[in-house]
């Protein structure tokens, strides 16, 4: 035999041997472990895992923030859960999670590129992306939504102009039932769209039905169970037919959006910006007239910062408004203040950003329809940048970490009534409008959404605009009750597919009349 075989015959042989090697790695795994607590902390608890599944059979992959939630109650505002054989850090509750995301930003701020983020954006742009690109990719882009009026008088404009649009698409439909999704979509996408492109579109464009119609889809399926086993499994699982979806799906963004590109560098005037997408050009060739080396302003870059601007400013945006209507003809008394509100204030003038600090009760329900919606439930997934130790918690660079968003939108120790809509969560005993800290649906810190202002003005003028023009109600047939408010599976939390009326309120008539 050889001398391995000798090896391990000699061991195999002699039990006193063999234990007393088991006692030595004993020893030596203790003392590892007590100078590691000694000195960082021990790691965060969690249930118990299985081999490869980790703690898949606890949880509830439609709805996994409700099953980390429960997990909160019993290990704590900081645990540890496993993906199948991928660990994450859960942190929860309120005070926990601005601890991480604000007070500890350096540390909490990379974002985790989940395997179907890698295939789609490969590592550029600005949602899915870390490091000196993402860095240059988010200040140019937060300095160039705000040069062209994020949060000012330009962007209002452009949002009441939409308005008109919007209000036609609803009263095409004279008062019968309708799903508002898609007319909601194309208002808040030709938002980010002026601002990206210079220009919006008309709703009948096949180019511009075609993106949103993909953009759903895209956040639809991925929330999908396949996709997130393939983020789990990703070398067992890339033949799955929704990551082929996708990734068609954005093959064919990308082909869109590069003749839209095409198109604006063709007709560029390098001395006036129509949009973002000029000002990249322009700065894309200054460095390369300049002989930048390794310039973050190349075409991916380009593409895909465009995509998750066109994303994000579509996707959220509407689906809270979406939950805001279906929560008026769900509560039609919470409905009836908020009109009261806008007659009495406003009359049937236009309403102006400007306004809302005279509409503290329609600012409450906004506020709190977007507290309810919850429609990022565990953000977008973050990553520590360097070892750390968290709340007595030694937690290492690279672990996945969730903020449970909704743990905070729904804190016991943060809000009177978590679980009921409730606008007097924004309000104070004279009924004026209060801010709370634990409102935080934009995320917080290093990773806060960068389009917040330019979404806190959509909303605000979209919804008060609307609900100055239409009462929303049930299709005839269905009660309050009856209204599901039941979120859909998705990236984003949709409400279940549904249908409302919007009629034309009878002082509209008058007016005109």
């Amino acid at each position: 035999m050889g001398l391995l075989e000798d090896c391990i015959f000699f061991f195999c042989s002699s039990p006193t041997t063999v234990l007393g090697i088991v006692v030595l790695l004993l020893v030596l795994y203790l003392v590892s472990a007590s100078f590691t607590f000694g000195k960082m902390g021990i790691e965060p608890p969690g249930p118990r895992r299985l081999p490869i599944l980790g703690n898949l059979l606890q949880l509830d992959l439609k709805r996994p923030y409700r099953t980390l939630c429960e997990l909160s109650k019993i290990y704590g505002s900081v645990f540890t859960v496993y993906f199948g054989t991928s660990k994450v850090v859960v942190l929860a509750g309120y005070k926990t999670v601005k601890e991480a995301l604000v007070n500890n930003a350096d540390v909490f701020g990379d974002r985790d590129i989940t395997p179907i983020s890698q295939d789609t954006n490969r590592g550029h742009g600005i949602l899915f992306a870390n490091g000196e690109s993402w860095k240059e990719m988010r200040r140019f882009a937060l300095s160039t939504l705000r040069d062209f009026g994020m949060g000012k008088r330009v962007a209002e404009d452009k949002i009441l102009e939409e308005c008109g649009h919007l209000i036609q698409m609803f009263e095409k439909h004279e008062g019968k039932p309708f799903d508002t999704t898609r007319p909601l979509n194309y208002a808040t996408s030709n938002i980010i769209s002026s601002i990206v492109y210079g220009s919006r579109f008309e709703y009948d464009d096949p180019r511009f039905k075609n993106l949103v119609s993909r953009v759903n889809e895209r956040v639809r399926i991925g929330g999908s169970l396949a996709i997130q086993l393939y983020n789990m499994f990703p070398r067992l699982l890339h033949w799955i037919k929704n990551r082929q979806v996708i990734l068609k799906n954005v093959e064919m963004t990308v082909r869109d959006v590069k003749d839209l590109i095409k198109h604006l560098k063709e007709t560029l005037n390098p001395h006036t910006c129509r949009g973002l997408v000029d000002c990249f050009l322009i700065r894309k060739q200054k460095e390369e007239d300049s002989c930048v080396k390794d310039t973050h302003y190349h075409e991916q870059n380009l593409l895909f910062t465009v995509i998750n601007l066109f994303s994000a400013g579509t996707d959220t945006t509407a689906t809270t408004l979406r939950w805001g209507l279906l929560l008026m003809a769900k509560y039609p008394h919470i409905q009836d203040r908020v009109q009261e509100e806008l007659r009495t204030v406003i009359g049937s003038r236009q309403v102006r950003v400007d306004d809302r600090k005279s509409l503290p009760y329609t600012d409450a329900v906004i506020h709190e329809v977007q507290r309810l919606a919850n429609i990022v439930p565990m953000a977008i997934p973050h990553k520590t940048s360097r070892d750390i130790v968290f709340q007595g918690h030694f937690i290492k660079e690279g672990t996945t970490v969730f903020p449970l968003l909704t743990s905070v939108l729904f804190d016991e120790s943060e809000w009177e009534s978590p679980h009921t809509f409730n606008p007097s969560h924004f309000l104070d005993k004279e009924g004026k409008f209060i801010k709370r800290d634990a409102f935080m649906p934009f995320s917080a810190g290093r990773r806060l959404c960068l389009g917040e202002s330019l979404a806190k003005m959509e909303l605000f003028l979209f919804f008060t605009s609307i609900l100055q023009r239409f009462r929303f109600t049930p299709p005839p047939g269905v009660s309050e009750e009856d209204l599901d408010l039941t979120p859909a599976m998705g990236f984003t939390l949709p409400p279940s597919p549904h249908k409302l009326c919007a009629c034309v309120l009878s002082i509209n008539n008058e007016e005109e009349s």
